[in-house]
């Protein structure tokens, strides 16, 4: 045989290497691998939280553009929510002659898990892919980098403003959003019947319990803290230039979404252990 046409004992060094795992381990592998990252991400957060300075004037700024600018879209989608929920129910219970339990069925549904959980997602798709945009935009562009040359810690002014302001801003978006649904299901109760505001809700708050109000307020700093940090971590660490800027705004309304459905399970087994 000829020796050119031999094939050598040791491949090249700079020969890529064929990956020997299965489709399933590598993705399974990936999702770890993103798990670790966004632990060392958060870490960093609350590293960087209480280390001054603070960037008070910021967090403010970004709690006027993440809460005050998102109230208008949960407003309307909080008002069709308690109409939509009242119209529909009320069928069900003429039928077993209990429509006077309706604002207590309604305000119990709301306030313990429809209200949080429909208010962070609309908070995870508007919050979470403008700030991944944002972000991944910022990095695009190298301002990032050039905060960092200037003296300027980009982490603490870019992502922990935000994810703050994202932790704090949501609650109280819930509340109001609760507020607003509740009133839509009274003009909803009116259409078909004639019933006092106040007597309304006061069968509302007649039904609550302090295991109702407590843990759907509480689960909602975990909601906002989680959209925060995924949509700044999917944005903070874009790569692959333009393109990564449409793929961190992708990756930071699903991950959002997921984390909500998955913090809202373990809220609602916690509460059912503890309460």
């Amino acid at each position: 045989m000829d020796d050119n046409l031999k094939i050598p004992d040791n491949p090249p060094l700079n020969a890529k290497k064929v990956s020997t795992k299965s489709p399933s381990v590598r993705v399974m592998s990936g999702f770890f691998e993103e798990v670790a990252l966004v632990a060392k991400f958060s870490m960093r957060f609350f590293k960087e939280l209480i280390k001054p300075p603070y960037e008070f004037r910021e967090v403010i700024r970004q709690s006027y553009l993440i809460g005050y600018k998102s109230l208008p879209l949960v407003g309307v989608t909080a008002f069709i929510l308690g109409i939509v929920m009242t119209i529909q129910a009320r069928p069900t219970l003429e039928d077993f002659g209990a429509v006077s339990l309706l604002p207590a069925m309604v305000g119990v549904s709301i306030i313990r898990e429809l209200g949080p959980a429909i208010t962070a997602m609309i908070f995870a798709g508007k919050i979470g892919s403008s700030t991944g945009a944002e972000l991944s935009s910022m990095k695009v562009t190298e301002q990032i980098d050039a905060m960092e040359v200037s003296g300027i810690n980009p982490f603490k002014y870019l992502v922990v403003t935000r994810i703050l302001a994202a932790t704090l801003m949501l609650p109280i978006l819930v509340t109001i959003g609760d507020t607003i649904s509740l009133y839509g299901s009274y003009l909803a109760i009116n259409l078909k019947g004639s019933v006092s505001f106040r007597l309304f809700f006061l069968k509302v708050f007649n039904s609550l319990d302090f295991s109702d109000l407590f843990p759907a307020i509480i689960k909602t700093f975990f909601f906002g803290f989680a959209i925060g940090l995924i949509g700044c971590f999917k944005g903070y660490t874009s790569t692959k230039g333009t393109e990564g800027v449409g793929v961190a705004a992708n990756t930071a309304v699903v991950f959002g979404l997921l984390s909500v459905f998955i913090l809202d399970m373990i809220a609602v087994q916690i509460t059912s252990l503890f309460l």
